[in-house]
């Protein structure tokens, strides 16, 4: 047998598992190991550029402890799980599914499923619960991201179907972005349009967020509208255009229907009585509506700000009157053009994997849609009762109507709101069966039966980017110990259970490949507005990824409603007359803030696995709350002091942080941090559940919050080099014992771990010796102990490199041992530090994560009077995947500001 280094070298085609820009990339192995992952040049999508998380990829392909490698099982909830094998594993589900099914009926099970898998996963999953168990209570994370988007689409254009495509960001005259941090999000998209802003500076942005984020580096208009606000301005757009005669009448006239309704709606939407609710000067929402309005050719970009609200389907749909008005959709620069949150999301709304959908686009309400997929599958009949959508289906296990859980790819335990009775549905359940790859979600805490999952880039099947392009995922090595393909573990449970409970259903999942999936899915498109049906694995080998609809004899349109013909019963689009409603959760004296949350710019989701890779939390190495420097001062907070900021569903304790780009009266949270990395039950505990009415999805952009100072008398901090993977399990519980706790991973000294505790009381001189001895500092080579007033100060050294530490009751010299961990250099008097003195450093930070370069590299290099360009070259920042680009450019600005 070849050894390891002996074999070929291996270059595999494949699609970052990411966000919804869905990123051609190559991933270059050899044996069972990914060397390398680079952009693939010839994908459409991105044409080889990558973010910062795509170029770590092959960082986080680990087949370690960092991943579930066995079954696991318990048969009590309060006893731990043990390893068995996934024969009996899946044995296991099949009884327990069938069981519950006799005595409680087939709704008393629910499916939570992921944007993340792959098609092929999905309609697996979907024909399982609908065609063999018989229930609709399947629905995906998706309905945290994209339903309201989809909900839009349906309502005013009939399908949920982008119009536009990414070609669009080079044609626009004026690109609208709205609810969307694109530079964090989606950033290889931001710069290509940040690349097309240089090449026609004519073109104009338009920015709509409430924070001043890193897209406004590139905009030429920000409106900072208060949260929740954007029907109101998308109506005084509107009532702009048409005052000013912007818009298209015979456009609206013969291919669209309810324009008049809406018209009489807008006409108390007024510039001016617009700026009393979105908190922005009437002349720049004049500005907005003329730029929209006489461009030619207007694009809208957005996301989770329009989105994640309780009138998410009025906010998308207010925003596309705005080109159906104008005539701007079906040709090139111009449409509106929801981006996808999660890799495959889209992919997943096509297979049906939803509570509202069946494969096709098609509605389980409709009786002659359920027929039709019946027909495909073979089978009498689906249900028709109506399925429990994402925070429904926990809802319902709290109220002892569902009583088994099967969640495969997420993380609810992070990511969903109000995370305390999220949490409680999950203890409640009798059963709930988690598939995961990974071992550090924090939903495994729950699980009774763990099914051990591949992931990329372990698996094959497709995945649809927010264009609509559907793209191969192809394996680049095997999965890890008992591992397999998602598909592969639904359909062997779904044959033990169609042996107990159907057996004449068995046949249904009797699939040689994924490719047999596809084809079975790809004819469930047939006649559909999606119609891809002639699309198969052998065209996507030949021709690359293509655009739905696909018909083999002609090219995919690159763009939706050129003939200005939609998928409604008319072949009209139609404008929605839906009102202004305010966010679901009011200011008051106890919570006056307005709290919103979102992403960080190298770092994704609930951190499975990009926290995976120490090097992507330079740029932000721990959580903070973000608040105005003047709401700072009026309350007598400094950048790091401990606050407590709660909403009424719940409170965490973290040191505070001053951000300019926030308005006044507004806070800000990174939203990845759950509760394996902070005290308490992680971000979403604070986040709102309340839904829109029309896409069940949920509130998670803004609550009602207060603030106060938490006052602790005892601290700590440590650091310790060595795998995050090894360190986290072992100091995880120290969360449990503070008000205040945070364990990060860290990429200082190379990989490592960082802990901070503060208690209103101080810790016993027990207690510290366990965290000592736990930090590995039992034995320290440098040490100031007095346990009585609870204070340690150790230090330990292995061949001249600092290796751990623990300041504990006196922390006044942890950022300069933090500098001397990142960078090698001893202070000149170790034992001066730990007595707590000369501690006076200022730490580091990392701008650009690709080429590990710092503020201070910068401010030097800039000094001696480097400009962007000479920046790049020298320092090599910048020019991997740009996304450090506007902060550069800020710096910049602010030196060249001085020296005028």
């Amino acid at each position: 047998m070849n050894t390891p280094a002996a074999q070929p070298i291996r270059e595999t085609a494949s699609i970052c598992c990411y966000c919804g820009t869905g990123c051609g990339l190559r991933i270059r192995s050899q044996g069972q190991q990914v060397l390398e992952v680079i952009g693939d040049t010839e994908h459409p999508s991105n044409r080889g550029a990558l973010c910062s998380k795509g170029h770590q990829l092959a960082a986080t392909v680990r087949h370690d402890h960092s991943r579930i490698l066995q079954a696991q099982w318990r048969r009590e909830k309060n006893i731990p799980r043990h390893n068995i094998p996934l024969e009996d594993a899946c044995d296991i589900a099949a009884s327990k599914l069938a069981e519950t099914m006799v005595m409680h009926g087939p709704d008393a099970i629910g499916f939570y499923l992921s944007g993340q898998l792959l098609t092929e996963d999905y309609a697996v999953f979907n024909k399982l619960a609908r065609a063999l168990v018989g229930t609709n209570n399947i629905d995906t994370n998706s309905r945290l991201c994209m339903s309201s988007a989809v909900s839009g689409y349906i309502k005013t254009l009939g399908a949920d179907a982008p119009p536009a495509c990414y070609d669009d960001l080079e044609l626009a005259n004026t690109v609208m972005i709205a609810g969307s941090n694109l530079a964090y999000a989606h950033p290889v998209l931001f710069q290509r349009l940040a690349r097309a802003k240089e090449q026609r500076p004519a073109m104009k942005v338009i920015v709509i967020d409430p924070r001043r984020t890193d897209t406004c580096d590139i905009a030429d208009l920000h409106l900072a509208i208060t949260p929740g606000s954007d029907v109101a301005l998308f109506h005084a757009m509107l009532n702009v255009m048409v005052w000013e005669d912007l818009i298209d009448r015979d456009y609206i006239a013969h291919h669209t229907e309810g324009f008049a309704r809406l018209k009489q709606r807008i006409h108390e939407f007024t510039p001016q009585a617009a700026q009393e609710v979105c908190g922005v000067p009437a002349a720049d929402i004049i500005q907005c509506a003329r730029w929209f309005g006489q461009a030619g050719a207007a694009l809208s970009l957005y996301t989770m700000g329009l989105n994640q609200s309780s009138s998410g389907t009025a906010k998308n749909a207010a925003l596309i009157h705005l080109h159906l008005a104008t005539g701007q959709i079906g040709k090139p620069g111009a449409g509106p053009f929801s981006l996808t949150g999660q890799p495959n999301a889209m992919g997943g709304r096509e297979a049906g994997g939803m509570a509202t959908l069946l494969p096709g686009h098609r509605s389980p309400d409709n009786a002659a849609h359920r027929a039709e997929v019946a027909k495909l599958w073979q089978v009498d009949a689906l249900p028709a009762t109506p399925g429990h959508t994402a925070l429904d289906m926990f809802d319902a296990v709290l109220r002892g109507e569902i009583k088994v859980l099967w969640i495969a790819a997420t993380n609810p335990a992070q990511s969903l709101p109000d995370q305390s009775r999220v949490r409680a549905a999950l203890q409640k359940a009798e059963l709930v069966i988690v598939q995961e790859a990974f071992a550090n979600t924090e939903t495994l805490a729950f699980a009774d039966l763990v099914l051990p999952a591949a992931t990329w880039p372990e698996k094959e099947g497709t995945v649809t980017n927010s264009e609509r392009r559907i793209s191969r995922v192809r394996a680049a090595i095997a999965p890890p110990g008992d591992a397999q393909a998602d598909w592969r573990l639904v359909c062997t449970i779904a044959r033990k259970l169609a042996a107990r409970i159907a057996p004449e259903k068995v046949r249904l999942f009797n699939y040689g490949d994924e490719a047999d999936i596809f084809a079975e899915h790809a004819r469930s498109t047939a006649g559909r507005d999606l119609d891809y049906s002639a699309l198969d694995y052998a065209a996507l080998q030949a021709y690359g990824p293509q655009q739905w609809p696909y018909n083999a004899a002609t090219q995919s349109p690159q763009r939706l409603y050129v003939n200005a013909m939609f998928p409604t019963d008319s072949g009209r689009a139609r404008f929605m007359d839906v009102g202004y409603v305010p966010v679901a959760e009011k200011n008051s004296a106890a919570y006056p803030l307005r709290l919103t949350t979102g992403r960080m710019r190298d770092q994704w989701h609930t951190m499975s696995r990009s926290g995976l890779v120490p090097a992507l939390n330079r740029h932000v190495e721990e959580p903070f709350v973000y608040l105005h420097p003047g709401d700072m001062r009026r309350q007598n907070i400094v950048d790091d002091t401990l606050v407590r900021i709660k909403t009424k569903r719940g409170a965490l304790i973290l040191p505070a942080m001053g951000d300019d780009g926030l308005k006044p009266g507004h806070a800000f949270l990174h939203m990845h941090w759950g509760s394996a990395y902070v005290a308490g039950d992680g971000i979403n505990v604070l986040a709102n559940s309340a839904r829109d009415p029309v896409s069940h999805q949920p509130e998670l952009k803004h609550s009602a919050a207060g603030l106060e100072t938490f006052k602790y008398r005892w601290s700590a901090c440590a650091w310790v080099r060595g795998d995050p993977a090894d360190l986290r399990p072992r100091l995880t519980h120290w969360l449990k014992h503070f008000p205040y706790a945070v364990l990060v991973s860290s990429a200082l000294g190379g990989h490592s771990v960082r802990l901070r505790l503060a208690g209103a009381d101080a810790i016993s001189a027990t207690q510290l010796e366990r965290l000592a001895a736990d930090l590995g500092l039992a034995e320290a080579e440098l040490s100031f102990d007095d346990p009585a007033r609870g204070v340690m100060r150790r230090i330990r050294r292995h061949a001249g490199q600092l290796d751990a530490w623990l300041l504990a009751g006196d922390t006044r010299a942890a950022n300069a041992l933090l500098q001397w961990a990142d960078t090698g250099e001893a202070p000149k008097h170790v034992s001066q530090l730990l007595m707590g003195r000369n501690v006076a450093v200022s730490r580091n930070h990392i701008i650009c994560t690709c080429a590990g370069v710092s503020d201070a590299q910068l401010n030097t290099a800039i000094s001696s009077g480097q400009d962007l360009e000479a920046l790049k070259t020298s320092l090599k920042c910048g020019v991997t995947c740009g996304s450090c680009l506007p902060q550069i450019k800020r710096m910049l600005e602010r030196v060249h500001t001085r020296s005028q």
